[in-house]
Protein backbone atom coordinates (compact mmCIF):
# COMPACT_ATOMS: atom_id res chain seq x y z
CA UNK A 1 0.00 0.00 0.00
CA UNK A 2 3.16 2.39 0.72
CA UNK A 3 4.09 2.02 -3.24
CA UNK A 4 0.61 2.89 -4.32
CA UNK A 5 0.93 6.17 -2.36
CA UNK A 6 4.01 7.31 -4.41
CA UNK A 7 4.31 9.49 -6.98
CA UNK A 8 4.12 8.28 -10.50
CA UNK A 9 7.30 9.63 -11.21
CA UNK A 10 8.83 7.52 -8.28
CA UNK A 11 7.44 4.55 -9.45
CA UNK A 12 8.26 4.59 -12.72
CA UNK A 13 12.30 5.66 -11.24
CA UNK A 14 11.92 2.31 -9.36
CA UNK A 15 9.81 0.28 -11.82
CA UNK A 16 12.74 0.91 -13.98
CA UNK A 17 15.83 0.33 -11.76
CA UNK A 18 13.52 -3.13 -10.65
CA UNK A 19 13.22 -3.98 -14.15
CA UNK A 20 17.17 -4.01 -14.33
CA UNK A 21 18.00 -5.65 -11.33
CA UNK A 22 15.22 -8.49 -12.30
CA UNK A 23 16.87 -8.70 -15.53
CA UNK A 24 20.27 -9.20 -14.48
CA UNK A 25 19.42 -11.78 -11.96
CA UNK A 26 17.71 -13.64 -14.29
CA UNK A 27 20.62 -13.18 -16.80
CA UNK A 28 23.10 -14.34 -14.26
CA UNK A 29 20.90 -17.39 -13.57
CA UNK A 30 20.28 -18.54 -16.83
CA UNK A 31 23.66 -18.47 -17.70
CA UNK A 32 25.31 -19.84 -14.88
CA UNK A 33 22.57 -22.97 -15.81
CA UNK A 34 23.36 -22.95 -19.53
CA UNK A 35 27.19 -23.16 -18.15
CA UNK A 36 26.78 -26.43 -15.95
CA UNK A 37 24.90 -27.96 -18.55
CA UNK A 38 27.18 -27.53 -21.28
CA UNK A 39 30.09 -28.59 -19.00
CA UNK A 40 28.13 -31.57 -17.94
CA UNK A 41 27.11 -32.17 -21.74
CA UNK A 42 30.99 -32.21 -22.43
CA UNK A 43 32.04 -34.59 -20.14
CA UNK A 44 29.68 -36.97 -21.33
CA UNK A 45 30.80 -36.87 -24.52
CA UNK A 46 34.16 -37.06 -24.17
CA UNK A 47 33.94 -40.17 -21.68
CA UNK A 48 31.97 -41.43 -24.92
CA UNK A 49 34.58 -40.62 -27.19
CA UNK A 50 37.37 -42.12 -24.97
CA UNK A 51 35.04 -45.22 -24.36
CA UNK A 52 34.83 -45.40 -28.23
CA UNK A 53 38.48 -44.91 -28.79
CA UNK A 54 39.05 -47.63 -26.05
CA UNK A 55 37.16 -50.02 -27.73
CA UNK A 56 38.20 -50.00 -31.27
CA UNK A 57 41.82 -50.39 -29.32
CA UNK A 58 40.38 -53.17 -27.72
CA UNK A 59 39.21 -55.06 -30.60
CA UNK A 60 42.35 -54.11 -32.69
CA UNK A 61 44.14 -56.23 -29.33
CA UNK A 62 42.06 -59.00 -30.25
CA UNK A 63 42.10 -59.28 -33.64
CA UNK A 64 46.16 -59.36 -33.58
CA UNK A 65 46.64 -61.82 -30.24
CA UNK A 66 47.76 -65.75 -30.70
CA UNK A 67 45.19 -66.40 -28.07
CA UNK A 68 41.86 -68.16 -28.81
CA UNK A 69 39.10 -65.02 -27.95
CA UNK A 70 36.95 -65.88 -24.96
CA UNK A 71 36.31 -64.66 -21.93
CA UNK A 72 38.76 -66.95 -20.51
CA UNK A 73 41.68 -65.72 -22.31
CA UNK A 74 40.95 -62.34 -21.74
CA UNK A 75 43.35 -61.65 -18.67
CA UNK A 76 46.12 -63.32 -20.59
CA UNK A 77 45.54 -61.30 -23.64
CA UNK A 78 45.86 -57.74 -22.24
CA UNK A 79 48.63 -58.80 -19.43
CA UNK A 80 50.79 -59.47 -22.34
CA UNK A 81 53.24 -56.86 -22.46
CA UNK A 82 50.99 -55.00 -20.09
CA UNK A 83 48.66 -53.74 -23.11
CA UNK A 84 45.70 -52.67 -20.55
CA UNK A 85 48.28 -50.09 -19.02
CA UNK A 86 49.47 -48.81 -22.08
CA UNK A 87 45.83 -48.59 -23.46
CA UNK A 88 45.15 -46.85 -20.04
CA UNK A 89 48.44 -44.25 -20.65
CA UNK A 90 47.57 -43.83 -23.84
CA UNK A 91 43.92 -42.94 -23.90
CA UNK A 92 44.77 -41.01 -19.87
CA UNK A 93 41.92 -43.29 -18.93
CA UNK A 94 41.49 -46.24 -16.35
CA UNK A 95 40.68 -49.50 -17.54
CA UNK A 96 38.98 -52.31 -15.94
CA UNK A 97 37.25 -55.69 -17.48
CA UNK A 98 34.64 -57.35 -15.53
CA UNK A 99 33.55 -61.05 -17.02
CA UNK A 100 29.64 -61.36 -17.89
CA UNK A 101 28.73 -62.17 -14.60
CA UNK A 102 30.71 -58.88 -13.12
CA UNK A 103 33.49 -60.59 -11.74
CA UNK A 104 36.78 -58.61 -12.42
CA UNK A 105 38.94 -60.01 -14.58
CA UNK A 106 41.53 -57.39 -14.85
CA UNK A 107 42.49 -53.83 -14.72
CA UNK A 108 45.14 -50.98 -15.20
CA UNK A 109 47.66 -49.38 -13.28
CA UNK A 110 46.07 -47.06 -10.93
CA UNK A 111 48.63 -44.13 -11.29
CA UNK A 112 46.27 -42.04 -13.43
CA UNK A 113 43.02 -41.96 -11.23
CA UNK A 114 41.84 -43.13 -7.71
CA UNK A 115 40.21 -46.62 -8.00
CA UNK A 116 36.59 -46.23 -7.32
CA UNK A 117 35.46 -49.89 -8.81
CA UNK A 118 34.35 -52.53 -6.91
CA UNK A 119 35.65 -56.56 -7.42
CA UNK A 120 32.39 -57.21 -8.81
CA UNK A 121 29.51 -54.91 -10.95
CA UNK A 122 26.25 -54.84 -9.03
CA UNK A 123 23.30 -56.62 -10.27
CA UNK A 124 21.26 -53.85 -10.54
CA UNK A 125 24.17 -52.51 -13.10
CA UNK A 126 24.47 -55.33 -14.82
CA UNK A 127 20.31 -55.22 -15.53
CA UNK A 128 20.49 -51.94 -16.65
CA UNK A 129 23.23 -52.28 -18.71
CA UNK A 130 21.59 -55.67 -20.18
CA UNK A 131 18.25 -53.67 -21.22
CA UNK A 132 20.10 -50.79 -22.52
CA UNK A 133 19.46 -50.34 -26.07
CA UNK A 134 22.85 -49.09 -27.30
CA UNK A 135 24.68 -52.06 -24.51
CA UNK A 136 25.98 -48.82 -22.96
CA UNK A 137 25.15 -47.76 -19.51
CA UNK A 138 26.39 -44.36 -17.84
CA UNK A 139 26.64 -44.01 -13.94
CA UNK A 140 27.15 -40.50 -12.07
CA UNK A 141 28.41 -40.68 -8.69
CA UNK A 142 29.64 -38.09 -6.31
CA UNK A 143 32.37 -38.69 -3.39
CA UNK A 144 33.67 -35.63 -1.10
CA UNK A 145 32.93 -33.22 -3.48
CA UNK A 146 34.22 -34.94 -6.42
CA UNK A 147 32.04 -36.50 -9.38
CA UNK A 148 32.30 -39.07 -11.15
CA UNK A 149 30.90 -40.71 -14.48
CA UNK A 150 30.78 -44.47 -14.90
CA UNK A 151 30.34 -45.89 -18.30
CA UNK A 152 29.54 -49.74 -18.60
CA UNK A 153 29.91 -50.88 -22.48
CA UNK A 154 30.27 -54.33 -23.48
CA UNK A 155 33.44 -56.00 -25.50
CA UNK A 156 32.59 -58.13 -28.34
CA UNK A 157 34.66 -60.51 -30.49
CA UNK A 158 34.34 -60.12 -34.27
CA UNK A 159 30.71 -61.82 -34.33
CA UNK A 160 29.74 -58.85 -31.95
CA UNK A 161 29.39 -61.50 -29.54
CA UNK A 162 29.64 -60.14 -25.56
CA UNK A 163 32.95 -60.93 -24.45
CA UNK A 164 32.83 -59.14 -21.51
CA UNK A 165 31.89 -55.93 -20.03
CA UNK A 166 34.67 -52.80 -20.09
CA UNK A 167 34.59 -50.19 -17.07
CA UNK A 168 35.73 -46.88 -17.27
CA UNK A 169 35.66 -44.27 -14.35
CA UNK A 170 36.06 -40.63 -15.51
CA UNK A 171 36.82 -37.88 -13.25
CA UNK A 172 34.96 -35.05 -13.78
CA UNK A 173 37.36 -32.13 -13.35
CA UNK A 174 35.27 -28.35 -13.63
CA UNK A 175 38.29 -26.09 -12.03
CA UNK A 176 38.83 -24.92 -15.53
CA UNK A 177 35.52 -24.28 -16.33
CA UNK A 178 34.83 -22.69 -13.14
CA UNK A 179 36.91 -20.35 -13.43
CA UNK A 180 36.20 -19.77 -16.97
CA UNK A 181 33.01 -18.86 -15.63
CA UNK A 182 33.84 -16.78 -12.67
CA UNK A 183 36.18 -14.78 -15.49
CA UNK A 184 32.69 -14.40 -17.32
CA UNK A 185 30.45 -13.65 -14.77
CA UNK A 186 33.09 -10.64 -13.12
CA UNK A 187 32.71 -9.43 -16.70
CA UNK A 188 28.92 -9.86 -17.20
CA UNK A 189 28.84 -7.84 -13.39
CA UNK A 190 30.86 -5.21 -15.11
CA UNK A 191 28.92 -4.19 -17.78
CA UNK A 192 25.29 -4.65 -15.77
CA UNK A 193 27.07 -1.97 -13.73
CA UNK A 194 27.75 -0.21 -15.94
CA UNK A 195 24.25 -0.37 -17.17
CA UNK A 196 22.20 0.17 -14.63
CA UNK A 197 24.49 3.15 -13.55
CA UNK A 198 22.69 4.37 -17.32
CA UNK A 199 19.52 3.36 -16.27
CA UNK A 200 19.16 5.41 -13.64
CA UNK A 201 19.92 8.28 -15.13
CA UNK A 202 17.82 7.30 -17.85
CA UNK A 203 14.98 6.51 -15.78
CA UNK A 204 15.48 9.63 -13.49
CA UNK A 205 15.28 11.50 -16.93
CA UNK A 206 12.60 9.52 -18.44
CA UNK A 207 10.33 9.76 -15.60
CA UNK A 208 11.20 13.34 -15.23
CA UNK A 209 9.61 13.78 -18.98
CA UNK A 210 6.65 11.55 -18.81
CA UNK A 211 5.60 13.37 -15.64
CA UNK A 212 6.27 16.86 -16.37
CA UNK A 213 3.79 17.20 -18.69
CA UNK A 214 1.04 15.45 -15.79
CA UNK A 215 2.58 18.15 -13.12
CA UNK A 216 1.81 21.36 -15.85
CA UNK A 217 -1.80 19.98 -15.74
CA UNK A 218 -2.27 18.98 -11.86
CA UNK A 219 -0.49 22.90 -11.36
CA UNK A 220 -3.15 24.18 -13.95
CA UNK A 221 -6.29 21.91 -12.10
CA UNK A 222 -5.23 23.99 -8.59
CA UNK A 223 -4.97 27.33 -10.15
CA UNK A 224 -8.23 26.78 -11.89
CA UNK A 225 -11.21 29.67 -10.02
CA UNK A 226 -14.52 30.01 -10.64
CA UNK A 227 -14.17 33.65 -10.25
CA UNK A 228 -11.50 34.36 -12.70
CA UNK A 229 -10.48 33.80 -16.60
CA UNK A 230 -8.22 30.77 -16.32
CA UNK A 231 -5.94 30.37 -18.83
CA UNK A 232 -5.52 26.67 -20.92
CA UNK A 233 -2.86 24.33 -21.36
CA UNK A 234 -0.54 24.60 -24.60
CA UNK A 235 1.48 21.31 -24.47
CA UNK A 236 4.16 20.99 -27.40
CA UNK A 237 5.25 17.01 -28.38
CA UNK A 238 2.47 15.41 -25.75
CA UNK A 239 1.67 11.76 -25.86
CA UNK A 240 -1.86 10.70 -27.20
CA UNK A 241 -2.60 10.12 -23.82
CA UNK A 242 -1.63 13.38 -22.49
CA UNK A 243 -3.14 15.52 -25.40
CA UNK A 244 -6.33 13.91 -24.94
CA UNK A 245 -6.31 15.00 -20.71
CA UNK A 246 -5.58 18.63 -22.07
CA UNK A 247 -7.91 18.88 -24.55
CA UNK A 248 -10.53 17.20 -21.86
CA UNK A 249 -9.37 20.00 -19.55
CA UNK A 250 -9.24 22.84 -21.72
CA UNK A 251 -12.65 22.21 -22.70
CA UNK A 252 -14.00 21.81 -19.11
CA UNK A 253 -12.31 25.68 -18.90
CA UNK A 254 -14.61 26.70 -21.56
CA UNK A 255 -17.74 25.27 -20.10
CA UNK A 256 -16.73 26.44 -16.76
CA UNK A 257 -16.00 30.15 -18.13
CA UNK A 258 -19.51 30.05 -19.68
CA UNK A 259 -21.28 28.43 -16.51
CA UNK A 260 -19.27 31.29 -14.68
CA UNK A 261 -20.34 33.90 -17.04
CA UNK A 262 -24.18 32.99 -17.07
CA UNK A 263 -23.79 32.16 -13.16
CA UNK A 264 -22.47 36.19 -12.80
CA UNK A 265 -25.64 37.39 -14.87
CA UNK A 266 -27.62 35.34 -13.03
CA UNK A 267 -26.35 36.62 -9.70
CA UNK A 268 -26.59 40.16 -11.01
CA UNK A 269 -30.08 40.35 -12.22
CA UNK A 270 -31.18 38.49 -8.92
CA UNK A 271 -28.97 41.06 -6.90
CA UNK A 272 -30.79 43.93 -8.55
CA UNK A 273 -34.07 42.13 -8.35
CA UNK A 274 -33.46 42.17 -4.57
CA UNK A 275 -32.21 45.65 -4.32
CA UNK A 276 -35.29 46.57 -6.43
CA UNK A 277 -37.70 44.95 -4.25
CA UNK A 278 -35.58 46.35 -1.10
CA UNK A 279 -35.73 50.04 -2.51
CA UNK A 280 -39.30 49.53 -3.29
CA UNK A 281 -40.31 48.33 0.20
CA UNK A 282 -38.29 51.23 2.18
CA UNK A 283 -39.61 53.72 -0.24
CA UNK A 284 -43.50 52.68 0.17
CA UNK A 285 -42.70 53.21 4.07
CA UNK A 286 -42.46 56.83 3.87
CA UNK A 287 -44.47 57.17 1.31
CA UNK A 288 -48.31 56.04 3.00
CA UNK A 289 -47.99 58.95 5.76
CA UNK A 290 -47.38 61.01 2.93
CA UNK A 291 -50.37 60.13 0.96
CA UNK A 292 -52.01 60.05 3.90
CA UNK A 293 -51.56 63.62 5.60
CA UNK A 294 -51.73 65.60 2.06
CA UNK A 295 -55.37 63.78 2.01
CA UNK A 296 -55.75 64.69 5.38
CA UNK A 297 -54.94 67.91 4.75
CA UNK A 298 -57.12 68.08 1.97
CA UNK A 299 -59.89 66.90 3.53
CA UNK A 300 -59.85 69.23 6.79
CA UNK A 301 -58.37 72.32 4.95
CA UNK A 302 -59.90 75.71 6.17
CA UNK A 303 -58.36 79.31 5.19
CA UNK A 304 -60.58 80.54 7.76
CA UNK A 305 -59.49 78.49 10.65
CA UNK A 306 -57.30 80.28 13.48
CA UNK A 307 -55.04 77.59 13.56
CA UNK A 308 -54.23 77.31 9.89
CA UNK A 309 -50.55 78.08 10.39
CA UNK A 310 -50.30 75.85 13.20
CA UNK A 311 -51.67 72.67 11.13
CA UNK A 312 -49.38 73.85 8.05
CA UNK A 313 -46.46 73.93 10.03
CA UNK A 314 -47.82 70.07 11.43
CA UNK A 315 -48.20 69.27 8.01
CA UNK A 316 -44.70 70.56 6.81
CA UNK A 317 -43.25 69.15 9.24
CA UNK A 318 -44.62 65.50 8.72
CA UNK A 319 -44.15 65.70 5.17
CA UNK A 320 -40.11 66.94 5.74
CA UNK A 321 -39.47 64.00 7.84
CA UNK A 322 -40.64 61.90 5.50
CA UNK A 323 -38.91 63.68 2.83
CA UNK A 324 -35.74 63.17 4.77
CA UNK A 325 -36.45 59.20 5.28
CA UNK A 326 -36.45 59.06 2.05
CA UNK A 327 -33.47 61.07 1.88
CA UNK A 328 -31.98 59.03 4.31
CA UNK A 329 -32.69 55.15 2.20
CA UNK A 330 -31.42 56.69 -0.88
CA UNK A 331 -28.14 57.47 0.69
CA UNK A 332 -27.58 54.60 2.65
CA UNK A 333 -28.00 52.01 -0.84
CA UNK A 334 -25.75 54.65 -2.57
CA UNK A 335 -22.97 54.38 0.11
CA UNK A 336 -23.26 50.66 0.42
CA UNK A 337 -23.21 50.57 -3.74
CA UNK A 338 -20.00 53.11 -4.08
CA UNK A 339 -16.92 50.83 -2.67
CA UNK A 340 -14.70 53.21 -0.93
CA UNK A 341 -11.75 55.50 -2.95
CA UNK A 342 -8.61 54.17 -1.07
CA UNK A 343 -6.32 58.08 -0.42
CA UNK A 344 -3.98 56.02 1.57
CA UNK A 345 -3.66 59.16 3.78
CA UNK A 346 -1.66 58.28 6.66
CA UNK A 347 -4.16 59.51 9.65
CA UNK A 348 -3.22 59.30 13.26
CA UNK A 349 -5.90 56.78 14.15
CA UNK A 350 -6.84 57.83 17.62
CA UNK A 351 -7.05 61.49 16.83
CA UNK A 352 -9.61 60.22 13.88
CA UNK A 353 -11.82 57.83 15.92
CA UNK A 354 -11.96 60.61 18.74
CA UNK A 355 -13.12 63.21 16.14
CA UNK A 356 -15.51 60.18 14.88
CA UNK A 357 -17.01 60.14 18.71
CA UNK A 358 -18.05 64.13 18.88
CA UNK A 359 -20.91 63.75 17.09
CA UNK A 360 -22.49 61.27 19.98
CA UNK A 361 -23.99 62.73 23.14
CA UNK A 362 -24.41 59.92 25.08
CA UNK A 363 -22.47 60.46 28.38
CA UNK A 364 -22.50 56.45 28.84
CA UNK A 365 -19.54 56.30 25.73
CA UNK A 366 -15.89 56.40 26.77
CA UNK A 367 -12.72 56.55 24.71
CA UNK A 368 -9.53 54.75 25.59
CA UNK A 369 -5.96 54.71 24.07
CA UNK A 370 -2.81 54.39 25.69
CA UNK A 371 -0.79 56.41 22.78
CA UNK A 372 -1.66 59.24 21.69
CA UNK A 373 -0.28 58.51 17.90
CA UNK A 374 -0.66 55.42 15.87
CA UNK A 375 -0.29 56.18 12.24
CA UNK A 376 -1.99 54.07 9.50
CA UNK A 377 -3.03 54.44 5.67
CA UNK A 378 -7.03 54.26 5.93
CA UNK A 379 -9.26 57.10 4.19
CA UNK A 380 -10.41 59.73 6.66
CA UNK A 381 -14.04 59.59 6.07
CA UNK A 382 -14.35 56.12 5.38
CA UNK A 383 -12.59 55.61 8.97
CA UNK A 384 -15.10 58.07 10.23
CA UNK A 385 -18.00 55.88 8.83
CA UNK A 386 -16.45 52.62 10.02
CA UNK A 387 -16.41 54.29 13.88
CA UNK A 388 -20.04 55.58 13.82
CA UNK A 389 -21.88 53.06 12.38
CA UNK A 390 -20.47 50.59 15.05
CA UNK A 391 -20.66 53.20 17.88
CA UNK A 392 -24.75 53.39 16.61
CA UNK A 393 -25.43 49.78 16.72
CA UNK A 394 -24.03 49.82 20.02
CA UNK A 395 -26.27 52.54 21.49
CA UNK A 396 -29.09 50.62 19.76
CA UNK A 397 -28.42 47.67 21.50
CA UNK A 398 -28.50 49.52 24.93
CA UNK A 399 -31.86 50.06 25.27
CA UNK A 400 -34.00 49.16 28.26
CA UNK A 401 -30.36 48.57 29.80
CA UNK A 402 -30.00 49.97 33.15
CA UNK A 403 -26.53 50.66 33.58
CA UNK A 404 -25.13 51.19 29.57
CA UNK A 405 -21.72 51.62 29.04
CA UNK A 406 -19.71 51.71 25.60
CA UNK A 407 -16.25 51.27 25.54
CA UNK A 408 -14.20 52.18 22.43
CA UNK A 409 -10.02 51.72 22.23
CA UNK A 410 -7.50 51.70 20.27
CA UNK A 411 -4.48 49.87 20.24
CA UNK A 412 -1.28 48.44 18.45
CA UNK A 413 -1.51 44.27 18.10
CA UNK A 414 0.87 42.66 15.90
CA UNK A 415 2.04 45.19 13.10
CA UNK A 416 -1.77 46.13 13.12
CA UNK A 417 -4.48 48.67 14.41
CA UNK A 418 -7.33 47.12 16.68
CA UNK A 419 -10.41 49.25 17.42
CA UNK A 420 -12.63 47.71 19.61
CA UNK A 421 -16.08 48.52 20.24
CA UNK A 422 -17.73 47.07 23.74
CA UNK A 423 -20.74 47.08 24.90
CA UNK A 424 -23.19 45.35 28.16
CA UNK A 425 -26.55 45.69 25.56
CA UNK A 426 -28.60 42.61 24.64
CA UNK A 427 -26.07 40.89 22.43
CA UNK A 428 -26.49 38.67 19.12
CA UNK A 429 -28.39 35.70 19.16
CA UNK A 430 -26.43 31.66 17.71
CA UNK A 431 -28.95 32.00 14.99
CA UNK A 432 -28.00 35.66 14.28
CA UNK A 433 -24.21 35.50 14.51
CA UNK A 434 -23.66 33.93 11.02
CA UNK A 435 -25.84 36.76 9.35
CA UNK A 436 -24.57 39.77 10.40
CA UNK A 437 -22.88 40.68 8.05
CA UNK A 438 -25.20 40.28 5.35
CA UNK A 439 -26.42 43.58 3.21
CA UNK A 440 -30.37 43.76 4.31
CA UNK A 441 -30.28 41.89 7.33
CA UNK A 442 -31.33 43.57 10.59
CA UNK A 443 -33.36 43.22 14.53
CA UNK A 444 -34.22 46.38 14.32
CA UNK A 445 -37.72 47.38 13.04
CA UNK A 446 -36.26 50.44 11.02
CA UNK A 447 -33.16 50.83 8.74
CA UNK A 448 -32.30 48.39 5.96
CA UNK A 449 -28.87 46.53 7.21
CA UNK A 450 -26.69 47.85 5.42
CA UNK A 451 -24.47 49.32 7.98
CA UNK A 452 -22.06 46.09 9.26
CA UNK A 453 -22.19 45.32 5.90
CA UNK A 454 -21.22 48.07 4.69
CA UNK A 455 -18.21 48.66 7.46
CA UNK A 456 -17.18 44.86 6.31
CA UNK A 457 -16.57 46.20 2.80
CA UNK A 458 -14.10 49.21 3.82
CA UNK A 459 -12.35 47.24 6.32
CA UNK A 460 -11.23 44.27 3.51
CA UNK A 461 -10.57 47.40 0.89
CA UNK A 462 -7.93 48.20 2.94
CA UNK A 463 -6.86 44.78 3.64
CA UNK A 464 -8.12 44.57 7.51
CA UNK A 465 -10.72 42.39 8.49
CA UNK A 466 -14.12 42.76 11.25
CA UNK A 467 -14.45 40.42 13.71
CA UNK A 468 -16.94 40.13 17.27
CA UNK A 469 -17.44 38.03 20.17
CA UNK A 470 -20.95 38.33 21.19
CA UNK A 471 -23.17 36.64 24.52
CA UNK A 472 -27.05 37.28 24.60
CA UNK A 473 -27.84 39.62 27.26
CA UNK A 474 -24.81 40.17 28.25
CA UNK A 475 -22.93 42.48 25.25
CA UNK A 476 -20.98 42.21 22.07
CA UNK A 477 -17.45 43.32 21.24
CA UNK A 478 -16.22 44.35 17.49
CA UNK A 479 -12.75 44.04 16.34
CA UNK A 480 -11.48 46.00 13.26
CA UNK A 481 -8.15 45.23 12.49
CA UNK A 482 -6.35 46.88 9.44
CA UNK A 483 -1.93 47.09 8.73
CA UNK A 484 -0.38 50.21 10.13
Amino acid sequence: MKLLKLSLRTRIFISMILLVLVASILIFGVTVYQYKQEAENYHEERLERKQKAILENIKFVLASTTYVVETESLEAIFSERHKIDEMAEVHEMQIHIYDLDGSLIIKSDESFFKDTSAVKIPDEILHRLESSPDKRYLKKTEVNGQKYQSSYSYITDGKFKPLAILYLPYLQDDSLLNRDLNNFLMRMAEVYLFMLFIAIILSFFLSKYITKSLKIISEKINQTRLDKRNQKIELSNATEEIYALVSAYNSMIDELEESAVKLATSEREQAWREMAKQVAHEIKNPLTPMRLSVQSFQRNFDPQDPDIHQKVDEYSDTLINQIDTMSSIASAFSNFAKMPAQQNEILNVPKIVKLALDIFNEKYIEFKCDKEEILAKFDRTQLIRVVTNLVKNATQALKDVEDPRILVSVEEEDGNVCISVTDNGSGISEENKSKVFEPKFTTKTSGMGLGLAMVKNIVETYNGNISFISKQNKGTIFNVRFPK
